[in-house]
């Protein structure tokens, strides 16, 4: 059987379509359910995770028209951000871009992802610019006060990722740790989030092209075109929408061992049109191969595992505060990537947490404790056994906004 997108989106306005998220689609293939193209009309798959290549761009009043001729330098809460392209001579206002990844220089620990994060929560950010004469004009905008404020990630929403051991003794600082990473061989830290994850799903691009519909960060956008350094075999994504319009629930900040990241989420729906696109939804964890690469190399594979260490494991830690011995510093504290833990209450923030479950590992109490299960490898001649230490994406966000995308297609607010 062969459908259309018309009609599938004709099925749904008249309450007639079947729409799956991608974790309810594989419980049935794991299950041993028979599914066909006729079961199911749309499948919502998602991902979250750190996502490097993303920047905002912001149009910003700062002073009033002819306050000052061209802006030199600006800075929002500290961050550096890169005046133009546009020169907005005289006019008061300024198009700036910032980068996810640019670091404060007046907040610690405080980056791109989280002022993003801030300003979509309505929070108030300091702006600061200087101009080509040198004169400093200061003021402080929320983003209602923007008339532009578009989030564009240049990668995201990878379909390949490969993970990171490291075989030496000595720490290794890194992006893709919440802290540097130790060795030997007993961390390990990985992205992705496996057979939920949109390209996994659509490995051929069929249905994921330029154009296409999505959520990010629960606002609805569209894929722009693949993005930098995609390839065929390692596609990923270019993707934009209007902040105005995103949850901060989905995006943020997320401290590594190299200063402060961003992570986003994101949704793309797959109609179900013909066989060869159902064959491709059956992908499972097991199917999905995860190199593991010697940190130090990144690109080298010194073993294969899969998706399955998503499988049997917790998405989110609980905590033991009696057990607490207030340790000074406090680990979890210190430690955690987007500031989720409560030093003082001993708790977790659920709207916060990223489940990446660090803070699991450095607490010498086990006060946040979570399962994160293990993967072996053969290395250097022995077997392995190694812990997960630290997730940089994060399952429960997918799943959530997998969800969200299928309830605003069967609620029509949400077309394909």
């Amino acid at each position: 059987m062969i459908k259309t997108v018309e009609e599938i989106q004709s099925k749904l306005d008249s309450g007639d379509a079947v729409v799956l998220t991608a974790d309810e689609l594989k419980t049935k293939f794991r299950n041993g359910e028979e599914v066909s193209v006729d079961d199911v009309d749309v499948v919502t798959c998602g991902t979250s995770g750190v996502m490097s290549g993303t920047t905002a761009l912001f149009h910003i009043p700062v002073a009033e028209p002819g306050s000052f001729n061209k802006a030199k330098e600006v800075y929002l809460n500290g961050i550096p951000a890169y005046p133009g392209p546009c020169p907005n001579e005289l006019l008061g206002t300024v198009d700036v871009i910032l980068y996810g990844t640019n670091h404060s220089t007046t907040i610690e620990n405080y980056g791109g992802g989280f002022l993003i994060k801030d300003l979509i929560e309505g929070k108030e950010i300091d702006v600061k610019v200087i101009d080509v004469e040198d004169n400093e004009f200061n003021t402080t905008v929320t983003l209602e006060d923007l008339p532009t404020a578009r989030l564009i990630g240049t990668r995201n929403a990878f379909m390949n990722y490969s993970s990171f051991t490291n075989p030496d003794k000595v720490s290794v600082k890194s992006i893709f740790n919440a802290a540097p990473l130790e060795g030997p061989y007993n961390s390990f830290t990985f992205s992705g989030c496996g057979e939920i994850n949109p390209l996994q799903n659509d490995p051929e691009q069929k249905i994921i092209t330029k154009g296409t519909k999505v959520l990010l960060n629960g606002a609805e956008g569209v894929v722009i075109d693949n993005g930098t350094r995609s390839t065929p075999e390692k596609p990923n994504l270019m993707l934009t929408a209007d902040m105005n319009d995103m949850k901060s629930y989905y995006c943020g900040g997320f401290k590594t061992g190299m200063g402060p990241e961003i992570f986003n989420s994101v949704a793309i729906p797959i109609p179900v049109l013909n066989e060869n696109i159902l064959e491709n939804l059956k992908v499972l964890n097991k199917d999905i191969s995860l190199p593991v690469c010697d940190i130090h190399g990144r690109h080298l594979p010194i073993a294969t595992v899969d998706y399955t260490v998503w499988e049997d494991v917790d998405y989110r830690p609980t905590t033991e505060p009696d057990m607490c011995f207030n340790c000074i510093p406090c680990l979890p504290a210190l430690y955690c990537p987007t500031n989720a833990y409560d030093k003082d209450t001993k708790t977790v923030n659920s709207e916060l947490c990223f489940g990446c479950g660090y803070c699991s590992m450095v607490c010498p109490r086990g006060i946040p404790s979570i399962n994160m299960g293990s993967i072996s490898i053969e290395a250097e001649g022995k077997t392995r056994k190694i812990d997960v230490t630290c997730r940089q994406s994060d399952k429960k966000r997918a799943l959530d906004i997998s969800e969200e995308l299928k309830t605003k297609i069967l609620d029509g607010s949400f077309k394909l």
